[in-house]
């Protein structure tokens, strides 16, 4: 069966607002105030929690080390899986697109970098898990993006055939998990990176989800 995969941050959902502003709580309880800024860090809220919180810590601390993003990290993941769907959204006519895929028999599935527990977490708020035949998280497999293994378990879980198959993402590491997998990718311009992804060379780019169809017809029939 053709199969379309679907990373998550940045592609389905506008994640940013709920990851900064659990940044945000830590930075707060540790008397920094608002470290972090929606537009100025949304790209690195995508790239994880450690990462976000490095960025805001070079702000306020210049001397921070890992000790310090370690104290945190636990503390960022529990305030904001209390709080996952508070400001995220999915993007404009994805649950039409991805169900119009359905009708017409292809499968789909979510393969993310986010931990299984979230993402399941924040499909579920969001109401478009059933949505999904597959779910692959940054933990469900002993690999993870951009090696070519979780893709393959999404596309195969969702009742796919890897060889008429792609994945639909947002950064780099969706380019280099669709070259590992040796299928064609497609990446948004709409996410976080914006029209930045004409650098990675995607076999196509998503202005809207109203070009998916198109899109998955020009690139796996």
């Amino acid at each position: 069966m053709r199969c379309v995969i679907f990373d998550l941050d940045g592609t389905l959902v506008d994640t940013a607002g709920d990851l900064i502003a659990a940044g945000n709580h830590q930075f707060q309880t540790l008397g920094y105030g608002d470290v972090l800024d929606l537009h100025q860090d949304a790209i690195v809220a995508g790239q994880g929690v450690r990462k976000l919180m490095a960025a805001g810590f070079a702000r306020v601390k210049p001397d921070f080390d890992e000790a310090d993003i370690d104290a945190s990290h636990g503390l960022v993941v529990a305030y904001y899986r209390d709080n996952i769907a508070v400001h995220s959204t999915l993007y404009d006519g994805a649950v039409a697109a991805i169900e119009g895929l359905k009708r017409d028999g292809y499968a789909v599935g979510v393969c993310t970098n986010k931990p299984e527990g979230l993402a399941e977490l924040l499909l579920g708020k969001l109401g478009v898990r059933d949505l999904f035949g597959a779910l692959v998280g940054s933990d469900t497999m002993s690999e993870r993006k951009p090696h070519p293994m979780p893709y393959a378990a999404a596309v195969a879980r969702a009742g796919g055939d890897l060889a008429q198959s792609y994945l639909v993402g947002d950064t780099i590491t969706d380019r280099k998990t669709a070259t590992a997998a040796n299928v064609p990718s497609a990446l948004v311009s709409f996410g976080p990176i914006g029209q930045d992804v004409l650098q990675y060379a995607p076999d196509a780019v998503l202005d809207h989800y109203d070009d998916l169809a198109r899109i998955t017809q020009e690139l796996i029939g």
